[in-house]
């Protein structure tokens, strides 16, 4: 038996704030329990929240100072929480924040420097997690579907509604995953125009009213059709997703109302396009799963041989945190933490730069 105890970081593409996760894994007759002991949330301040969304137009020298300061803020928080809740930790494992994801072109790149965490943290940090799959021909994404076959193996997907939406499964000799569409990316943008950070309930989206042209016109590029591996960024979803909207002729609502149908229409594609039974139970998480009407949606375009499973909110929320603490463990014992039948790289591999304080 082995057992870690590790601190999760994520920063989703949607800015919702740095999510904290302090996980127990303990391995024991060939499986992994895992249980969340302690978990926080730290919204993004106005100046954070800018300067993490401008990041891709400024110099190459301001991304340095900023992925420094970054990794210094986070070891702050990890330092705060650690002492909050008097915390024993073996490590810390850290996603970063996603500045640049363009893997076709050999690059991705998440600000939060390890060096500066572990200094500010007092503790090890293991980050970098995407960069050696993307040095071995790999997209460098999605990473969580290694940590869905260990540790949620009862579901037959794992569907993770975030900034972007994405899908893991087990496929009849490999894992199969995969991002679908841009999920809270554009929905939060939208609710913002009506004055909140984000459509609670999918209030907004349920009043409005579907429009045809906007679900084609969304559901139009080739990126959809395209085989896996595949992965999608911010980039991307300006250039298409947020520019279709910003264009259409409707009210927020509307826009809201539709991009629900468009982004659950894809989901369940996804699913039925690799599921020849056309049944299965799926585990929903990420912020989208408090989006009452979007997750109606995903229910009615799967149909009901499809059992959609929103778990308690500490999972809904904390899911990806937990996984990367996972990660790190797998990185930490050198064993497997990255699929190349998700990824497409040559081989698995053990990716994840470590740092000592």
């Amino acid at each position: 038996m082995a057992t870690y105890h590790v601190i999760g970081i994520m920063s989703g593409t949607s800015l919702d704030g740095v999510d904290l996760a302090y996980c127990r894994f303990t391995y024991n007759d060939d499986n992994w329990i895992y249980k969340i002991l302690n978990t926080e949330t730290v919204p993004y301040s106005n100046i954070w929240e800018q300067r993490l969304v401008g990041l891709t137009e400024v110099t190459a020298a301001e991304i340095i100072s900023t992925d420094r300061a970054y990794g210094h803020y986070l070891g702050e928080l990890v330092s705060a929480f650690v002492d909050r809740h008097q915390l024993q930790v073996d490590f810390v494992a850290s996603h970063g924040h996603t500045v640049f994801h363009q893997p076709q072109q050999h690059l991705t790149f998440q600000v939060g420097s390890g060096a500066y965490l572990a200094a500010a943290a007092s503790l090890p940090v293991i980050c970098d997690f995407r960069t050696l799959d993307i040095a071995l021909g790999g997209q460098g994404a999605p990473l969580v579907p290694i940590g869905d076959r260990l540790l949620f193996s009862e579901y037959d997907f794992c569907l993770n509604l975030g900034g972007i939406s994405n899908i893991s499964q087990e496929g009849e000799d490999r894992r199969v995953a995969f991002d679908i569409s841009c999920c809270n990316m554009l929905l939060n943008p939208l609710a913002e125009q009506l004055g909140q950070p984000y459509d609670r309930n999918g209030d907004f989206a349920r009043s409005g009213q579907f429009h045809q042209a906007l679900f084609d016109q969304l559901n139009e590029p080739a990126y959809f059709t395209a085989p896996f591996p595949k992965s999608i960024g911010k980039e991307w979803a300006d250039v298409h997703s947020l520019k279709t909207l910003q264009a259409f002729n409707a009210s927020v609502q509307d826009k809201l109302h539709t991009a629900c149908h468009h982004m659950a229409f894809q989901i369940a594609q996804s699913v039925q396009r690799y599921t020849p039974q056309n049944q299965g139970k799926l585990l929903l998480t990420g912020g989208g799963a408090f989006n009452s009407f979007l997750v109606e949606q995903i229910r009615q375009y799967l149909g009901p041989n499809f059992e959609v499973v929103v778990p308690k909110p500490e999972l809904v929320n904390f899911k990806e945190a937990l996984i990367f603490a996972f990660l790190g463990v797998l990185r930490w014992r050198q064993e497997p933490n990255c699929l190349r039948s998700v990824t497409g790289a040559h081989h698995d591999n053990c990716g994840g730069a470590i740092y000592w304080s």
